[in-house]
């Protein structure tokens, strides 16, 4: 059986792409802004341009490529272990009650 399969660092993934997400909603460390009134981007966080800059997009590519990172790290340490399936799950959901818990203004208006 190969112990190299990508489905080893799927959680890990996952837990990391979550956390490293609302991270970079928190401290707004978006790497590109998006100006929809004007239909341009722009590299990292900007001002508003003409209208509000969304960052979202920022954000995405942000916590992709820092999961991304922290997968291939976590890879070699995987090898020789079960799949932790648990993590993918639990961590994830931890930030989603976390992001309702940051934004529960904006929920209970």
């Amino acid at each position: 059986m190969n112990n190299n399969k990508i489905e080893k660092v799927i959680p890990v993934f996952s837990a990391a792409f979550a956390l490293i997400y609302i991270v970079s909603v928190e401290l707004n460390w978006a790497l590109l802004t998006y100006h929809p009134k004007i239909h341009q981007w722009g590299w990292l966080v900007e001002p508003a341009r003409d209208g509000p800059p969304m960052y979202w997009y920022g954000w995405l590519v942000t916590s992709v490529l820092g999961a991304s990172a922290v997968s291939v790290v976590a890879w070699p340490f995987l090898k020789n272990r079960p799949t932790q399936y648990w993590l993918g799950w639990s961590v994830p959901l931890l930030v989603t009650f976390s992001v309702f818990y940051l934004f529960r203004e904006w929920f209970l208006r």
